[in-house]
């Protein structure tokens, strides 16, 4: 008996051995493309080819069917391929860049709703072109979207019980002796050939038995579908809210406005698809749930346009950046799902998801496009956004020493780091001396300054030295750059004799520099004796900077027994 959900799909018994070899293999090879056990490898090449080999993997075994196994093949290498330019070009592009940026998690957007479009395409089309996607049938659609979540979500589950077990069994064979299992996992390509196996495997599995898959994706429907009224009231209460309290709470809240707008948003379209299932069928018969949807999918407009608004306030107080570029870009696309929501509502009522369907499926197909179009390397939000700031900066609407030269250095790409140095060339010496310092920083923490702004004095000139005269060791220096309070903090060095510096900060503790008895190299230390019963006591700037400074000697009480000390001073 076939345990297949579509009858055209021919059982294929050594599925869930064939998936588990391709993952395990595919994990292998990660881990020889890309060893991230000692320190990070931000080599392109090599984060492209495994980001290759992940995408590659993962969308062949979610989608692939016995029936056109070469167009799920074709469809996984071209997908693997565009993640793996979106990653080369990503890493390349700021200053100490990582691999998740902003465009990997827009072509990953892409790949994801990208697979139940082609899913779908591959069962009912007559051959291999592509045109008119929006005339594929929605019920298969949200049939594979939701099936995908829960058998994916579901793999990973298992991924990490079958971590969970092979522990244990590692540790009870500890008990008695034999390491081997416990050794294999401090293997780096132990680990990734296990999780590949067990996710493959249970995808494949899981696959296998899509018919249960169904069922057990109805129920989950069944069970988030519940939950839409409870989201319905407070989204109506809290809408007929702000009609007499306003939105100036909104932004006094110090929560982003715009993330929790869209995440509610987000829920509302979630919660409301639970309810209208695959198709007119399988849509909850109760009304009081098909209200209750009706209701979420209205609510996603307004939701959509007090984001858009938030950052629209935010654009006009501090100008674009590339994270309120993609900001505004994801308002964009709620509103435009919120206005195919009221539109639906409005003309189906309780039956408005047979107007919403259709509309979904283009929303989807154009999704996909958007996010693939963003995430490759054609539309550069770091140079937009540096345009931006520099009018601003030359219009005089921000001053010099309130930019965001940290932005410019690490957050802009190439442009921004070309503008710094046209800039440190600026007749402004104030602006060239900025500019400068913000291109020889290491990272954006070195121009950090407590209260959020930028750091607007190099290192040598937030010490304070004493006593006076003594001249602190260029190596000393280039220990803190890297590590202490003083890269962003004003601070106090202080001679305790030559090889011996304490180090004290504005919060009050006290730390210190001394140099190593063997190699003579200077280390930072934060041993130095801190038992004290008082708390460090914070200092403003000022007071380190023109404060009188003491060493004195301390009497403290402690209890001693047969004259060794215990506890810790009382007094």
């Amino acid at each position: 008996m076939s345990h297949r959900l579509d009858e055209s799909d021919a059982p294929w018994p050594a599925r869930p051995w064939v998936m588990a070899a391709i993952c395990a293999l595919a994990g292998l090879a990660f881990h020889l493309t890309l060893d991230w056990r000692y320190a990070p490898n931000m080599d392109p090449g090599r984060n492209a080819f495994a980001a290759f080999l992940t995408v590659s993997t993962l969308v062949f075994v979610l989608g692939v069917e016995l029936r056109r196994w070469t167009w799920a093949l074709g469809f996984a290498l071209a997908w693997g391929a565009v993640i793996a330019l979106i990653v080369w070009t990503s890493i390349g592009y700021n200053v100490n860049a990582s691999v998740f940026e902003w465009p990997f998690w827009s072509g990953l957007l892409a790949v994801l709703v990208a697979t139940p479009l082609f899913q779908t395409r591959r069962d009912v089309a007559p051959d291999w072109r592509f045109w008119k996607l929006w005339q594929m049938p929605y019920e298969r659609l949200h049939s594979h979207a939701w099936t995908d979540a829960v058998i994916g979500a579901a793999a990973l589950a298992f991924t990490g019980l079958t971590f969970l077990l092979v522990l244990l069994i590692g540790q009870m064979f500890e008990l008695i002796g034999i390491h081997l299992v416990m050794k294999l996992f401090e293997q780096g390509w132990f680990p990734w050939m296990l999780a590949g196996a067990a996710f493959g495997g249970a995808v494949g599995l899981l696959r296998e038995r899509d018919r249960l898959v169904s069922t057990l994706q109805r129920l989950v429907m069944i069970v988030l579908a519940v939950l839409a009224p409870v989201l319905a009231v407070a989204l109506v209460v809290f809408l007929l809210s702000l009609l007499g309290t306003g939105l100036t709470k909104l932004w006094d809240s110090g929560f982003s406005t715009a993330a929790l707008m869209m995440a509610a948003a987000a829920f509302a379209v979630l919660l409301a698809n639970a309810v209208i299932g695959n198709g007119k069928e399988d849509r909850a018969a109760n009304r009081l749930l098909q209200g209750a949807a009706a209701v979420l999918v209205a609510a996603v407009l307004p939701l959509a346009a007090i984001a858009y608004y938030s950052m629209h306030l935010r654009v006009i107080q501090y100008g674009w950046t590339p994270e309120r570029l993609w900001g505004v870009t994801a308002a964009m696309i709620a509103l435009a799902y919120g206005f195919a929501g009221l539109w639906a509502v409005v003309r189906g009522r309780l039956g408005f998801d047979d107007v919403l369907r259709p509309l979904q499926q283009k929303l989807a197909i154009g999704l996909t496009l958007l996010a693939l179009f963003l995430a490759l390397p054609i539309v550069d939000f770091g140079a937009i956004s540096t345009r931006d700031q520099l009018a601003r900066l030359q219009s005089g609407a921000v001053k010099a020493d309130k930019f965001d030269w940290a932005a410019l250095a690490f957050d802009f790409g190439p442009d921004g780091r070309a503008a710094l140095k046209d800039l440190a060339k600026s007749a402004d010496r104030n602006r060239a001396k900025l500019a400068d310092w913000a291109l020889k920083a290491k990272d954006r923490w070195d121009l950090q300054t407590p209260d959020g702004l930028q750091s607007l004095r190099p290192l040598e000139e937030m010490v304070r030295i004493l006593p006076s005269g003594r001249l602190v060791p260029k190596e000393a220096y280039d220990v803190l750059r890297v590590t202490g309070p003083c890269r962003n903090k004003a601070c106090i060095l202080y001679f305790l004799h030559e090889e011996r510096i304490a180090v004290v900060s504005q919060d009050g503790e006290v730390s210190q520099l001394q140099r190593h008895p063997k190699t003579g190299e200077w280390i930072y230390d934060y041993s130095i004796r801190q038992d004290s019963v008082a708390a460090p006591a914070k200092v403003t700037e000022d007071q380190v900077r023109n404060g009188k400074v003491e060493v004195r000697d301390v009497t403290r009480r402690q209890f001693f027994i047969d004259g060794k000390p215990v506890g810790q001073d009382f007094e």
